[in-house]
């Protein structure tokens, strides 16, 4: 149904609204506007409400006084505190420093996004020298609070360099005082006792990948001295037993684990959420096949549909929310983040949903030759042979970088504001582009909304959620508020000025 069905244009009192976007969800109209409110409302309301005949006292004109759908009832001084404080990454740096470590992997992954090679080519490790200089880099940041994440191939494989930079950040820190943390993003087939000591004592949060159970971990994510699966899954046990010992909360503190969905996965989704529960994780995010590195090339055996996609993600979630009725709590954590943002009017700060897009202004990647990109997908880009997304060197000043053409020009083209179909959306104050995904994908910064497949994902999983909102019960809210209630890690920051 669409709004000239409801309407006389005639009629409408555009000076008594607040400009809203609408959509059909379910059996009723989805109204938002820009501050990040919405309702629900029939047919009939919606006449009622875009004609200003809403009578003070009565519970259509309560709703949206309270929404700010009403212009008479907007507080300006409230609302601009309210924007500021969601849109407070926008005055300062990129907050996410993403170190490529190495090239050097010894796992041969399908899909892999990196533009990985054997162990023994150490020509393709990050020196000491270039380290230093991106970690100079991101202490330059306006930012008060940064992150460096270890990335590769296998970040393990460049371990001397590795344990450098977390001294020596540490050391610019002393000074700095940033809220500062690390992140290292691993398989764990290198772990061993002394390292694991090393990173729980400097409080490194750890990552890692897991597809699913070992038939299907192990098809996809290649590892010839032995199996993958085994080997991840035991080392996630230590480690979490580990942070029990240290008398951290298990609901908390846990090794964290993404999946890749390839299609020999789009049946399983109960065998990959059932996966993580064994293992001790309660959130699974569950991402789409991306289209770089090998998994361009693996396309056509590993490849599916937007809506191959979007039928299982509905029925993991679905299946999530049951276990979590039985008293399982796990949730599902790309839901969890929209949720966080329209329901609990929390911006969390995921940088794939923000306006303007996290490209260089939200984070930043750093090859080991010391070449900066945009983001990890702007390195991936750079690894299928195209540089567009090149920002500059570790030799670069933090000024040059933040304010040179391609960055003006990944920003602007990051803003929903400014494409046409974005605008008029209803899910606009809550959703946000990747500007690389539609270069890649459609051969444009800005792409075409109305044909892009990232679109579809996110405006699909938008109205799968928001009609699970119109219909929740008392328990389906109380489990999708525990989503949203954010809980933040403190133990992984960094003790400010001290060492």
């Amino acid at each position: 149904m669409q709004l000239s069905d409801v309407v006389t244009l005639g009629k409408v009192k555009a000076d008594a609204l607040v400009p809203f976007n609408h959509r059909w969800v379910g059996n009723r109209f989805l109204i938002s506007n820009d501050l990040g409110d919405h309702l629900f409302v029939t047919p009939d309301e919606l006449r009622t409400y875009v004609e200003g005949r809403t009578v003070p006292g009565e519970t259509l004109h309560e709703q949206l006084m309270a929404k700010n759908f009403l212009a008479a009832g907007v507080n300006i001084q409230v609302e601009a505190a309210r924007w500021r404080r969601k849109r407070s990454f926008l005055f300062y740096g990129p907050t996410l420093h993403a170190f490529v470590l190495t090239h050097r992997c010894n796992h041969g992954c399908q899909y892999c996004h990196s533009s990985i090679v054997g162990m023994e080519r150490t020509d393709t490790d990050m020196s000491i020298e270039t380290a230093e200089r991106a970690v100079d880099l991101v202490f330059q940041t306006t930012s008060p609070g940064v992150t460096i994440e270890f990335q590769g191939g296998e970040p393990l494989a460049n371990w001397e360099v590795l344990q450098h930079i977390v001294e020596y950040s540490r050391q610019k820190n002393a000074l700095a005082g940033k809220a500062l943390s690390f992140s290292l993003v691993t398989n764990l087939s290198l772990m061993d006792d002394e390292k694991l000591d090393y990173l729980l004592d400097r409080k490194v949060q750890l990552c890692t990948s897991l597809d699913g159970p070992a038939d299907l971990h192990d098809k996809i994510r290649i590892y010839k001295q032995g199996s993958s699966h085994e080997l991840v899954t035991g080392w996630m046990r230590k480690i979490n037993q580990r942070y029990k010992d240290m008398g951290l909360d298990p609901n908390l503190y846990r090794v964290e684990a993404l999946p890749t969905i390839t299609r020999p996965a789009l049946g399983r989704w109960k065998d990959v959420v059932d996966t993580y529960i064994d293992v001790g994780c309660r959130a699974v995010f569950l991402r789409k096949l991306d289209p770089f590195g090998f998994a361009a090339r693996s396309a056509k055996t590993l490849g599916y549909s937007m809506d191959d996609f979007l039928t299982f993600y509905i029925n993991a979630v679905e299946y999530i929310l049951e276990l979590n009725k039985q008293g399982t709590q796990v949730m599902e954590r790309h839901a969890a983040i929209m949720l966080s943002k329209i329901l609990a009017d929390q911006e969390p700060n995921y940088l794939d949903l923000r306006t303007p897009g996290g490209a260089c202004i939200g984070q930043m990647g750093y090859a080991p030759d010391g070449a900066i990109y945009s983001s990890d997908e702007g390195r991936f880009v750079a690894a299928m042979g195209d540089e567009m997304f090149r920002i500059g060197d570790v030799n670069s000043s933090y000024v040059q970088l933040m304010t040179n053409a391609q960055t003006r020009a990944l920003v602007m083209a990051g803003i929903n504001d400014g494409q046409p179909d974005c605008v008029n959306c209803t899910y606009k104050p809550w959703c946000g582009q990747q500007t690389e995904y539609n270069y890649k994908t459609q051969g444009s910064l800005s792409g075409r909304m109305r044909d892009s497949v990232w679109c579809k994902k996110h405006k699909s999983i938008f109205d799968y959620l928001m009609a699970k909102v119109e219909k929740a019960d008392p328990v389906e809210m109380a489990i999708f508020e525990r989503w949203t209630t954010n809980r933040t890690l403190d133990h992984f920051l960094q003790e400010r000025g001290a060492l």
